[in-house]
């Protein structure tokens, strides 16, 4: 690609799409806002970078505490790798423990330690999912299927003593958009804390996507730590993490944990990010997120029936995902068995008709506060015509 505006992409060649991918998320307000690009253009005419504190830190950081109560302190890193590993590094401070319990098919960066694949069974110790991760470290990781509460409780049961956290995406963003069955993070909240560990939600997706907040706001269900990045950088690398006091004052210089970034906190970064939680403020986003989301849900699903096409569409407002399978996916394991063949030709053909979307069965589909209904009518045009080849 060449350049975006608002809702669309321009390639090399002239083509212009209309864009679903947003970054991987991030791009919520649509590219190159113009309250978010005055506030980079401030940032580069006094200085990106000072390796020291500004009042614009202060600032990001009290909106990122009004919008998420349950941060008590915050601390900026460079991005949400960044922002889950030293949340997985305070609770291991904070508890003495060093194992910690993720969910199948949850990505939460590229750190070591979170780089691993689920296996079969109930429970199972990690393994590496990339060369260069020692088993040694996966071997600190039990991965348990998402929405499913007894193998949950029988990783406890196993491990419980050992365990320094577990980590939870609220609502699943990294094989699709997955809501937790009712119940299901009060649970696991409950029995986490009863075994002595922390419950970290890794917020990098969902925080400002649904509401303006994160995830636990919406679904009223509070953590001890919360990782923080992408949207809130707007545009830019950033990444946050924040919890209880007692909790965040392991980090030094009040406690042994040792974080630090030469560019963590950096001008540029966070004068983006308030400018885009000042957008996101604004009456009436999420409303329209939402009803954008339906239109499109709606439209892609009578497309599918009239042309005989076999989906199931995950969709909270403004985010969605189209599987290529006849079962609703509540886990890793269905998301799987959906058509990755199929959903390889639909990308091709969506393409071809100038909608970008991500390249992944597991991705979402999210939509900004730049798209429009015409936007969503010309999509539906395009899916209809892509079902349609895909039948003959």
């Amino acid at each position: 690609m060449e350049k975006a505006n608002g809702a669309y992409f321009w390639d090399v060649d002239g083509n212009k799409y209309i864009d679903y991918l947003a970054a991987y998320g991030p791009i919520i307000t649509g590219h190159a806002h113009p309250h978010i690009t005055e506030a980079i253009k401030n940032a580069a005419e006094n200085g990106v970078l000072y390796g020291t504190p500004t009042k614009h830190e202060v600032t990001f950081a009290k909106m990122l505490k009004e919008a998420i109560p349950a941060m008590d302190k915050v601390r900026f890193v460079n991005s949400g790798t960044e922002a889950v590993m030293t949340t997985i590094r305070v609770a291991r401070a904070y508890t003495g423990r060093t194992k910690i319990i993720k969910f199948a098919g949850c990505y939460h960066g590229h750190s070591d330690l979170v780089l691993v694949a689920a296996g079969s069974g109930p429970s199972t110790l990690g393994t590496p999912d990339s060369a260069g991760v020692p088993k040694s470290i996966a071997n600190e990781v039990i991965t348990v299927p998402f929405n499913d509460i007894e193998s949950y409780k029988a990783a406890l049961d196993k491990w419980g003593s050992e365990i320094a956290a577990v980590l939870v995406e609220p609502i699943v963003g990294n094989f699709g958009i997955v809501e937790p069955k009712e119940g299901f993070l009060e649970k696991v909240n409950e029995l986490t804390h009863d075994a002595g560990a922390l419950v970290i939600y890794d917020e990098v997706i969902t925080a400002f996507r649904f509401m303006y907040g994160g995830a636990q706001d919406l679904l009223q269900v509070k953590p001890d730590l919360t990782a923080l990045g992408k949207i809130i950088g707007g545009g830019l690398p950033i990444g946050a993490y924040g919890g209880k006091k007692e909790i965040m004052e392991q980090v030094a210089p009040l406690g042994p944990a040792y974080q630090a970034g030469t560019m963590a906190g950096n001008p540029a970064s966070i004068l983006s990010g308030i400018a885009c939680l000042e957008v996101l403020k604004e009456e009436g986003v999420y409303e329209k997120l939402d009803h954008l989301g339906a239109m499109l849900e709606e439209g892609i699903l009578q497309h599918a029936e009239t042309h005989g096409i076999t989906i199931t569409v995950n969709r909270l407002k403004g985010a969605l995902t189209v599987y290529f399978s006849d079962e609703k996916v509540e886990n890793y394991e269905q998301a799987e068995r959906s058509d990755g063949k199929t959903f390889a030709t639909f990308f091709k053909l969506m393409l071809e008709r100038g909608i970008n979307l991500a390249p992944s069965k597991y991705e979402a589909w999210f939509i900004t506060t730049a798209h429009t209904e015409q936007d969503i009518k010309d999509t539906l045009a395009a899916v209809e015509d892509a079902f349609k080849h895909l039948k003959n």
